[in-house]
């Protein structure tokens, strides 16, 4: 039945999986993609909706490498909305409200329509193994399937169960089956597991609501786009969102039924995600507020079925029904089906490398979820480096590894396998610490170079990064280059309250005032002139306002992360022996033989190890 042996075979088909598949195709490996189900590939399990604080960066940085969530954002997008745009350009964060249905249809489109890709529906029931190393897959029917490497993206679906209430049955997703055997076969070649918990609210019927009662959100009167490419284009129309409140009669409701909940019965045991906390949750944790947000999120262009962001809820049935009643705007409300909270197991991603292949098994790979993560964004994000990284170990070339200073990506990865989780880890700006570098409008610049150097991103996508660099970098000569005159300049400066100049001064200088703006810098005829001329897109404007206004933040913190990062070329030899370092903490030496570090830079992130103990290994390091 499968008489070829795989370069690559991805089990799973969400968002992980999917972008695991694309990327090792598109590099040229003969890959498989396996799933329980084709008709649900890339599947928005949770909110109809990619991006957001930091998330947003992260699929620009996938799309700048040549991934597929940035294009398929685009094309299912029903609503785009820039968040944090009152903040400066690093916590700029893009967010679009999806179609549902057309975000799976478009990924699955995508993916038929790429090179070196097969697929198979069936679950995988475990691993095949030869001396340490995983040479494919066998399926629930008994198929063996060889291939030389294997990527695990299963999400929820690892012993996934799934609680309503006091009720509780196996699954990993809404009306489909848990996959089992993978774990128990893991545990035994010596993987440490756990369980985590994540949630979703009920979906409701939009024809039952009152939107009249609520307030309307709407998406920018401007909209921009994910991906670099200009085979997408910014919406026209939009689709709007509402928001309401809960209140205290809700909260009254909810807590009646407390006591059949399985998240103080103890039925669930597991952590769920601190920072998106079921609404039973929220009113147990913050009993001080009487009222908490709900958007009210349309879930395609025609469908009337309305996702309830910020009702996560595993209460029972009758009492989310008629809590959600009691909220302003849902008195009538209908449902399509309840929320539930779901558990399922994990593999602490300390045990990965950098790659995200398994220490302990050879040509295995994890992303996603699996991994403890949360969001579609951060699991699509490994799932692009895994199968990166697959394709290139089969290939025999390099590893493809990003550092901190150069993506929210890097700093993902070098947080899981450092750090490790405890709970379902998701992305903040606040976790990076060269923020001002890793800016949404910028991800092409830094990492298009390094996705065609891999043979993932086009010549035609380097192109257009390199046209964008160089017509930005001319814009920001022409301010520097370019004086104003004091009649010119100070009506224009009167306006924004701004300190008047008393003779004539280079444009770049007065750009750089905080509250000058690029619109008005065009009412300077000779700014206006050479937009023009130059048939400027917002893209590159946009580039050369930040780099003027932002020039001094961005050089100062490209300084820390050259000082910084010189540890990160201090490699530390494999399987070296910490035990024999006496003067080293007891706790530094156990944390760094379980992590086993592979610079000196990584070692100095790992919780639990002092800058004494850095100190140390320096010098009995030679160094």
């Amino acid at each position: 039945m499968f008489n070829d042996v795989y370069d690559v075979i991805v089990v799973g088909a969400g968002h992980a999986g999917s972008e695991a598949a694309a990327a090792a195709a598109n590099m040229g490996s003969k890959t498989l993609l396996i799933t329980m189900n084709l008709q649900n590939i890339a599947q928005m399990s949770c909110n109809p909706a990619m991006g957001g604080i930091a998330k947003g960066q992260i699929v620009r940085e996938i799309d700048a490498l040549g991934g597929y969530s940035g294009i398929v954002s685009d094309t299912s997008a029903i609503q785009f909305k820039m968040l944090n745009k009152s903040k400066g350009p690093a916590m700029w964060s893009p967010r679009v409200q999806s179609d549902r249905m057309r975000f799976a249809e478009d990924w699955r489109l995508l993916l038929e329509g790429t090179p070196n890709l097969d697929f198979y529906q069936e679950m995988v029931a475990g691993l095949l193994m030869e001396n340490g190393k995983v040479v494919g897959v066998k399926t629930s029917l008994g198929v063996e399937i060889k291939s030389k490497s294997v990527v695990l993206t299963n999400g929820t679906f690892l012993n996934g169960l799934i609680h309503i209430g006091d009720k509780n049955f196996g699954g990993g997703r809404a009306g489909e089956k848990a996959a089992t055997g993978i774990t128990e076969q893991l545990v035994s070649l010596g993987f440490d597991s756990g369980r985590m918990k994540t949630g979703t609210p009920p979906r409701v019927d939009g024809r039952s609501l009152d939107y009249s009662k609520m307030i309307e959100q709407p998406g920018d009167e401007n909209p921009e786009k994910f991906s670099y490419l200009d085979i997408t284009k910014p919406l026209e129309k939009q689709r709007s969102c509402h928001m309401t409140y809960t209140s205290e009669l809700v909260h009254d409701l909810l807590r009646e039924g407390f006591d059949r909940s399985p998240m103080f019965n103890g039925r669930i045991k597991s952590l769920g995600p601190r920072y998106c906390p079921s609404i039973e949750d929220k009113i147990n944790r913050f009993a001080d507020k009487d009222r908490h947000q709900l958007f009210v999120e349309p879930e395609g262009w025609n469908t009337c079925e309305v996702y309830v962001n910020g009702f996560s809820t595993s209460l029972p049935e009758d009492v989310q029904f008629k809590a959600l009643r009691s909220v302003v705007g849902f008195e009538n409300v209908k449902f399509f089906r309840p929320g539930y909270a779901i558990e399922y197991d994990y593999f602490p991603p300390t045990q990965l490398k950098h790659t995200l292949e398994t220490k302990l098994v050879e040509g295995l790979y994890f992303a996603g979820q699996i991994n403890g993560t949360t969001g579609y964004e951060e699991a699509a994000s490994q799932g692009l480096m895994a199968g990166i990284n697959a394709s290139l170990k089969v290939q025999e070339k390099e590893a493809f590894i990003l550092k901190r200073d150069e993506a929210y990506i890097g700093v993902l990865i070098d947080d899981l396998i450092t750090k490790g989780t405890e709970e379902p880890y998701r992305m903040f700006t606040s976790r990076a610490e060269y923020r001002t570098l890793l800016r949404q409008d910028n991800a092409d610049l830094r990492l298009t170079p390094k996705g065609f150097e891999i043979g993932l991103a086009s010549e035609k996508r380097l192109q257009r990064m390199e046209q964008k660099h160089e017509e930005a970098e001319k814009f920001v000569k022409f301010f520097a280059d370019t004086s104003v005159k004091p009649e010119d300049a100070n009506p224009v400066l009167e306006t924004k309250e701004s300190s008047p100049i008393r003779q004539s001064d280079k444009m770049f200088k007065i750009f750089s005032r905080p509250n000058i703006t690029i619109d008005d810098m065009r009412k300077f005829d000779a700014v206006e002139d050479y937009i023009q001329d130059n048939n400027l897109d917002n893209e590159v404007i946009e580039q050369a306002e930040i780099q003027v206004k932002y020039s001094g933040y961005i050089s100062k913190e490209k300084n820390n992360a050259d000082k910084l990062t010189r540890l990160e070329y201090v490699k530390i030899p494999d399987n070296f022996d910490y035990s024999q370092i006496k003067s080293m903490s007891f706790e530094a030496r156990e944390k760094l033989k379980k992590i086993q570090p592979t610079t000196v830079s990584q070692a100095s992130r790992i919780s639990g190890v002092s800058p004494n103990d850095i100190s140390v290994l320096l010098v009995y390091m030679g160094r």
